[in-house]
């Protein structure tokens, strides 16, 4: 054979190599579970034996178990995977990992979620886009309410395969029946939840025993390994029920010759001359060209970040939804959805907060907390409001319509999470079950007298205007003595007292953070009625939270919502005490009174500070005339 023969051998040897590389599956898998119950050792186990694991890595690890490992001088695997140096320190998984390994059939992606009861939302979103879960459970201990919490969301977020690796097997002495009745709890739980596939394992991450070897321990387990049912697991099909969806992320206009249309393909896929429907506006076109990063596709899938070009000039901004024409999103304002709460702070029904969707956002409020879900017995609750970590099923309503899909036809858009607006923190996070129609057949009916109509014939501009402040700052006194001087001046007025109104309106209503939500919510309601009557509304309520004021703005047209702070320190609102309350908060005699136990939240930028110190309730009132009037 000539000198440069084996050359065309070779090259078709890598050909062939990188051919079956390139067919591999990938599988995405989370590794749940409760608090040490050898998550990131099994995971480390997984990384080390598919000699995943670089030799400097394990140098690290093997110097590091001294100090921070659970084997004395033997090297911990769990350091491979707990990168933090909290983590180490104290020997829990707090963010969450992914972790990249392959055999020679799979290429995977292991998520390993936080155990911490603390860190369920970080759990929440590993779940959200894998395929698969590994729930590990302490042979010692069973099911935990923990457990049962991430089995609750895996099922939840739509992952229908489970591997039980029941882990510590060597703890117990390898015990069969211990095994056994661990298996048939979870399996009874499982079933209830939905989920389709439970595999389970006994294992020992620690020796590797039932992980990718089977082990002479358990000569009673004639199943797979884990890495055996990895390796052979169904991967879920491309196709999905919801279809092509590509929420549109920016509207690519480098010139006048031409306007794209860019985003990532969440489900589905699109063609060249492909039909294609646009949401909220229900436009419909179809696909001129499809660009991709190296120039023209016909075709394009999930997962590709992609520019399309359509052959109609329609009206397309960022947020909105471009989808196959023969299954459009649901589009509403109101939906159904089981609800995640991820915050320290309770969920308050009637709250608005931001909701963020694959394609859009909006203003949310969830105006019905059908039940709570009780983790232990999967039991539905009567509640009022969600605590961390509970997991409620509620209705929501949006300030303007929004296109999704039921999460069970497709994750990617069927979910969504809720954002405190002043704090911007991640509270919730739900997934939708059907959008509702209840509100669909209801029309704003056009009347000839309108609210500028009314504002002439009352010669004024009407306005809201809202007094907010501590119990016993001044607001009722400065807002009677304001009316009193508007009405002089011919003014068309009503005062809204925050006493007042718990007469009547709002009776029901106790002072739980719960109800002065609603309180304030009913409240603003009626404000915006009687601005839309061409009056000028004096508001005076304590509304200690910032959200329900911006709230009140919101419903207003600019120039409308005129926010007053009188501004009075606490402990001369204290010595004032007109009603007794102070002193009751103190005694313990009432509870949740602001300013005591229950925060006030003051306005960060309001249109006028009163400063009660400086100022009688006349000359407070004066200063409030004088702000109209320049706003006129």
């Amino acid at each position: 054979m000539p000198a440069g023969g084996s050359a065309p051998t070779a090259s078709k040897e890598i050909d062939a190599v990188l051919s079956t590389e390139n067919e591999k599956g990938h599988v995405r898998f989370i590794i749940c579970g409760s608090v040490d119950d050898g998550k990131s050792t099994l995971l480390g186990r997984l990384l080390h034996d598919s000699r995943t694991v670089f030799e400097d890595q394990l140098s690290a690890a093997q110097a590091e178990s001294p100090t921070y490992g659970t084997r004395g001088d033997a090297v911990d695997l769990a350091l491979l995977v707990d990168g933090l140096q909290a983590e180490r320190e104290q020997g829990i998984t707090i963010d969450v990992a992914h972790r990249y390994f392959e055999t020679d059939s799979r290429r995977f992606i292991a998520i390993d979620a936080p155990g911490h009861e603390q860190y369920t939302r970080n759990m929440v979103t590993g779940a959200s886009t894998a395929e698969l879960a590994i729930v590990l459970i302490d042979a010692r201990k069973g099911l935990l309410t923990q457990t049962r919490r991430h089995s609750y969301i895996v099922s939840l977020m739509g992952i229908r395969q489970v591997v039980l690796a029941v882990n510590k097997m060597d703890l117990v002495g390898y015990d069969r029946s211990v095994f056994r009745s661990i298996v048939a709890a979870y399996k009874a739980f499982a079933n209830e939840l939905g989920i389709e596939s439970v595999t389970a394992i006994p294992l020992s991450a620690l020796t590797g025993v039932n992980v990718f070897e089977s082990g002479e321990d358990t000569p009673w387990y004639l199943g797979p390994t884990l890495m055996e049912v990895l390796d052979t697991c169904k991967l879920p099909g491309n196709e999905v029920a919801g279809g092509f969806r590509l929420p549109v992320q920016w509207v690519n206009r480098p010139n006048s010759e031409f306007r794209g249309l860019s985003g990532t393909v969440v489900s589905g896929s699109v063609e060249r001359g492909m039909t294609v429907a646009v949401s909220p506006s229900g436009s419909r076109s179809t696909v001129d060209r499809i660009l991709g990063p190296s120039g023209d596709l016909d075709q394009a899938v999930e997962g590709q970040a992609i520019t399309l070009v359509l052959a109609d000039e329609i009206d397309i901004s960022r947020g909105d939804m471009i989808s196959d024409n023969g299954q459009p999103p649901a589009l509403a304002d109101q939906f159904a959805a089981h609800l995640i709460w991820l915050d320290t702070d309770a969920m308050l029904p009637e709250r608005p907060y931001l909701a963020r969707f694959a394609s859009a956002s909006a203003v949310a409020q969830i105006t019905d907390l059908t039940h709570r879900i009780d983790m232990d017995t999967l039991g539905r609750l009567a509640a009022k409001t969600l605590q961390l970590n509970e997991v409620g099923y509620c209705k929501i309503s949006l300030d303007r319509p929004v296109p999704f899909d039921a999460y069970a036809m497709n994750r990617r858009t069927g979910a969504f999470v809720l954002i405190d607006r002043f704090t911007n923190a991640t509270v919730g996070a739900g997934v939708i079950s059907f959008a509702l129609r209840r509100a669909t057949n209801i029309v704003w009916q056009k009347m000839k007298v309108d609210k500028a109509e009314r504002a002439r014939v009352n010669q004024q501009k009407p306005c809201v205007l809202w007094m907010t402040g501590l119990s016993g700052a001044g607001k009722s006194t400065i807002a009677d003595r304001l009316e009193q001087k508007l009405q002089a001046m011919g003014k068309r007025t009503y005062l809204l007292d925050g006493d007042n109104v718990r007469h009547g309106l709002n009776r029901d209503l106790g002072f739980t953070d719960r109800d002065r939500v609603e309180n304030i919510r009913r409240v603003a309601e009626v404000a915006k009625l009687m601005v839309d009557a061409g009056l000028i509304v004096v508001v005076s309520f304590i509304s200690p939270f910032r959200s329900e004021r911006s709230m009140a703005r919101a419903l207003l047209q600019e120039g409308e919502f005129v926010e007053i702070f009188v501004d009075t320190p606490l402990e001369i609102c204290e010595a004032r005490d007109p009603k007794g309350l102070y002193a009751k908060a103190r005694s313990g005699e009432l509870a949740n009174f602001t300013g005591i136990d229950s925060p006030y939240e003051p306005p960060q930028s309001p249109e006028l500070r009163i400063d009660t110190t400086e100022l009688s309730a006349d000359e407070a009132a004066v200063a409030v005339v004088r702000l109209l009037l320049s706003l006129e």
